[in-house]
């Protein structure tokens, strides 16, 4: 119940701070003309329709296991990544061209310095709103709230990164670039899509991997390796095989074992299983494991 008030009060502080972050960049966009503004105003946008989205939907995410619903709600969370994945390659790809038409046309010229001054302070402000938001997620393992944290991770290093970029422009009449002054917001708005673009697909691809049950990374996969063997191995459980599948933010492992003697003694098992399932949930918060005999290993 705590967890999912705290990751309710994060999304609320996200949506809000979201909010008030759009309409300033709506209306500086429209003041300044700029595209690059219009661009961070149109993502924030579509992130709200997100965050507004899994505000209801969070509830469902702490909702016990049962036999009707073996894997909870947790593909719903997923589903939305999907979708918020999609959304935000529509997006990428709508401004785009919008951008690449305003490049054709002769571009744009705006005023840099105000521009820089403008995304100078969004920046700061990301970085108390990210701070914020870090601390309250401590001990949380949801992945909606991870995806919020890399959100404005990406928007403290695209406004500062902005700022410093306009900035810079001021002085482009001094060199020999002086020809790109009128393309420079352009310039700007589509490096950044560009660095964008990449995040949008690793998160789609990993919502995608979660849908389908694919195995996760290897990285991941060794990490609970790391973990289980040391257990497995001392009460002489031989590890064959890892069935690791994550689903939204739980985590379901499967560890497969052969035994030495013909005998497997219940006490054994039920110790290894505590031990393992201790270790795994102190590391991964929303996680199940379990020890299943490899029956080709005994000998009937």
């Amino acid at each position: 119940m705590i967890t999912e008030k705290k990751e309710k009060l994060i999304l609320k502080i996200s949506f809000f701070s979201g909010l008030l972050f759009a309409v300033f960049e709506f209306i500086f966009a429209i003041y300044s003309h700029s595209q690059s503004s219009l661009t961070d105003a149109v993502y924030d946008t579509a992130e709200l329709v997100f965050i507004a989205l899994l505000l209801f939907l969070t509830p469902l995410f702490h909702k016990p296991i049962s036999e009707k619903r073996p894997f909870g709600y947790f593909q719903i969370e997923t589903i939305f990544i999907i979708i918020k994945g999609i959304m935000m390659l529509s997006v990428t790809l709508g401004v785009s061209a919008e951008v690449l038409h305003s490049v054709i046309s002769g571009g744009n010229t705006v005023d840099n310095g105000l521009v820089s001054i403008f995304q100078c302070f969004l920046g700061i402000a990301s970085i108390i709103i990210f701070i914020a938001m870090n601390r309250l997620s401590n001990n949380l393992s949801s992945p909606t709230i991870k995806a919020e944290l890399l959100g404005w991770k990406l928007d403290i290093a695209y406004s500062l990164g902005m700022s410093f970029a306009f900035f810079i422009s001021l002085y482009l009449e001094k060199t020999p670039f002086y020809f790109l002054a009128p393309y420079f917001d352009q310039i700007v708005a589509i490096i950044i899509m560009v660095f964008m673009l990449p995040e949008s697909i690793k998160v789609l691809w990993r919502a995608i991997k979660d849908i389908f049950l694919f195995s996760p990374d290897k990285e991941l996969v060794e990490k609970i390796k790391m973990l289980c063997n040391p257990i497995m191995e001392q009460y002489h459980f031989e590890p064959v095989f890892y069935d690791i599948t994550k689903t939204g933010r739980h985590l379901w492992i499967a560890v497969y074992f052969q035994i030495e003697t013909n005998v497997l003694a219940m006490n054994d098992l039920a110790a290894a299983l505590k031990s393992v399932n201790e270790i795994v949930t102190a590391e991964f918060e929303e996680c199940s494991c379990e020890l299943i005999p490899d029956p080709f290993s005994l000998d009937y």
